[in-house]
């Protein structure tokens, strides 16, 4: 099994002067501990569930590209871009340059955008659900075709490129991986099984929903032709390792559980990651107890 790190929250003690120091430090300790990923939400405002709006949210590809200047293996990645955020041939151009400026390390973590307030707030436009999933199925062809180094025109209802042309193409072969956030049974997983090359899951729906989840991809890519075993299993939910809260070895136990209903990448935030020790409890006992899972 592989370990992530999301952060999704930039309210640190120390203040927004000493934040880049902060990032440069947790970055740093999930690289040398041995994690394997790295994400930011792809937000402009903090989340309900978090905090309120007003707290500190920094923007998600600066962020990552900020990070990947100080890093040397961790993979990087938006979990997720909200399809509606950015034109798909601007956003591919980003992850593709992410990619090559990290040699080889980047993920396109993608959505149909759910966050309305954020939206109206900065003025993105923000169109109804079925939109916007049709926005999605053509932003994930693009990437296809872009990563393909087809520059082709390509005329969709939504988007129009004349001549979606990527160079230099991604350092990732063939591709940076596509990871495609939701749960939805009947679009967000069919488009999985279509174009994706990893799902994500929060961990809180639990085990046995991740098993039916699965079960409906697997049939999903049945009928469309896609191996279900090239497609990367992955969760997220949060760990917090302190006295009092959750210790290594629950957190063995729960990657144990999130192994046998399929999961193979889980990846989690930790209310306390600035202060450096749950880092060195993933790198010193928690990875290596559950590498071969």
């Amino acid at each position: 099994m592989k370990i992530g790190l999301q952060i999704p929250y930039f309210t640190y003690p120390s203040g927004p002067t000493q934040l880049a120091s902060e990032l440069v430090n947790i970055a740093r300790s999930a690289d040398d501990n041995g994690l394997y990923s790295l994400w930011v939400m792809d937000h402009f405002f903090q989340i309900g569930v978090i905090g309120p709006p007003e707290l500190e949210m920094l923007e998600a590809y600066s962020t990552l590209s900020f990070m990947g200047g100080f890093t040397f293996k961790i993979k990087l990645g938006a979990m997720v871009t909200g399809v509606t955020y950015r034109h798909p041939g601007v956003l591919i151009k980003t992850v593709t340059t992410l990619d090559v400026l990290t040699g080889g390390r980047a993920y396109l973590g993608i959505g149909a955008a759910w966050n309305e307030e954020e939206s109206r707030g900065l003025g993105v436009p923000f169109p109804s659900l079925k939109e916007r999933f049709e926005r999605l199925d053509e932003t994930l062809q693009i990437a296809r075709q872009m990563w393909a180094g087809d520059d082709s025109p390509f005329n969709g209802q939504h988007y129009t490129l004349e001549r979606p042309l990527n160079s230099p193409q991604p350092l990732t072969s063939p591709h940076p991986p596509i990871l495609i956030g939701g749960v939805g049974e009947k679009k967000t997983l069919r488009l999985v099984a279509q174009y994706g090359d990893a799902c994500n899951f929060y961990m809180h729906i639990g085990t046995n929903q991740i098993r039916h989840k699965l079960d409906v991809l697997k049939n999903h890519c049945a009928d469309v032709g896609r191996n279900y075993d090239d497609i990367e299993k992955s969760t997220l939910g949060t760990v917090h390792l302190a006295d009092g809260e959750m210790s290594a070895q629950q957190v063995i136990d729960l990657c144990g559980e999130l192994a046998e209903a399929g999961i193979q990448h889980a990846i989690f935030n930790m209310p306390n990651v600035h202060e450096g020790t749950p880092l060195d409890i993933f790198g010193e006992e928690i990875i290596p107890a559950v590498e071969s899972l």
